[in-house]
């Protein structure tokens, strides 16, 4: 991926998230990462923010149901790091073309 493009949604997350620190290089593993770190400290102590975030970034309930019901418990924050990471992505995305476009 396109590092502007990680970027981009590194900084859409940023604004729902307080990242601890930010990626001087922005590769979607490790971006995921930090967010998977940020979630799981949301899941024990902020639930209803995280759920709010997620609604607001328009998650979907499904799938946030999915994941917090059918994740491995260990797995959930990276689950949940990596569904929003990737809705955020599209968000970017769709973006992009329509202003190419426009």
């Amino acid at each position: 991926m396109s590092e502007p493009l990680s970027q981009e949604t590194f900084l859409l997350l940023q604004k729902d998230f307080d990242f601890p620190e930010s990626p001087t290089e922005f590769d979607e593993e490790k971006a995921i990462a930090t967010l998977s770190k940020v979630i799981a400290y949301m899941l024990d102590r902020e639930f209803e923010r995280l759920l709010q975030i997620c609604y607001r970034i328009d998650l979907g309930e499904e799938q946030l149901k999915k994941i917090l019901h059918e994740s491995e418990p260990d797995e959930v924050a990276i689950d949940l790091a990596t569904a929003l990471w990737n809705r955020q992505k599209q968000k970017v995305q769709i973006r992009k073309r329509y202003s190419s476009n426009g």
